[in-house]
């Protein structure tokens, strides 16, 4: 399935759900900004992880309700429902044993490795994991690959390989994460292993830097 280049394919826009938007007024705000960039439809990828258990009915709840708000204040995003999985012992399990899947796009699920630690995976193997989704009739898209510096290449080609999307974080190539992840993310764009982009937005201060480059779809 092609997918829209205005849909944001990643951002954590609605209030109080993890360590994205806090409150009503800030989820409209960066959805106001979103339209502002081109962008015609987001997808709501509110974490689950140990800190953020969210749950689908949670989550599609609260998206509904900003949905409606955005509706009376006529800002024209359509928000789609989801989540942004995190590859651990401590959620992942238990989203597989429940049922917990909230795919977008038809069949389309977010993974994320942890960022900083290897270790914090556990026992748990990636490749495993995405091969287990592909069978399920899920589509795994691996949330911003450029960040997990403790990767090397031939892991990065073992991930594509096993059937994963790569989904860019717009502001990766621009120094919104730092020189090492910019320079990563470069070396992803030129092999061409990039299938999709998201804003991966969590607040104003996201939202200024986008600004600052004259980001627009």
């Amino acid at each position: 399935m092609d997918i829209d280049p205005r849909t944001d394919c990643h951002c954590h826009i609605l209030p109080g759900l993890d360590d994205g938007a806090v409150s009503l007024e800030d989820s409209v705000f960066l959805a106001g900004k979103q339209v502002e960039w081109g962008f015609r439809k987001a997808v709501c990828t509110s974490h689950r992880v140990g800190k953020y258990p969210n749950e689908p009915g949670l989550v599609t709840s609260v998206c509904r309700m900003l949905q409606e708000e955005l509706r009376k204040r006529n800002i024209p995003l359509e928000l789609i429902p989801s989540m942004e999985y995190r590859l651990i012992p401590e959620t992942w399990p238990e989203t597989l044993e429940k049922g917990w899947l909230l795919p977008w796009e038809g069949n389309h699920i977010l993974i994320e490795l942890p960022i900083h630690k290897a270790s914090r995976i556990g026992n748990i193997v990636p490749e495993d994991e995405i091969k287990r989704l592909l069978d399920m009739g899920y589509q795994p898209v691996l949330a911003h690959p450029e960040r997990y510096l403790y990767l090397d290449w031939d892991r990065y080609r073992s991930l594509k390989e096993a059937g994963t999307l790569f989904q860019r974080n717009i502001g990766s190539l621009e120094g919104l994460y730092g020189d090492d992840v910019s320079a990563r993310a470069e070396t992803l764009a030129a092999e061409g292993w990039y299938d999709l982009q998201g804003t991966d937005l969590h607040n104003a201060r996201y939202a200024a830097f986008f600004d600052s480059f004259g980001f627009n779809v």
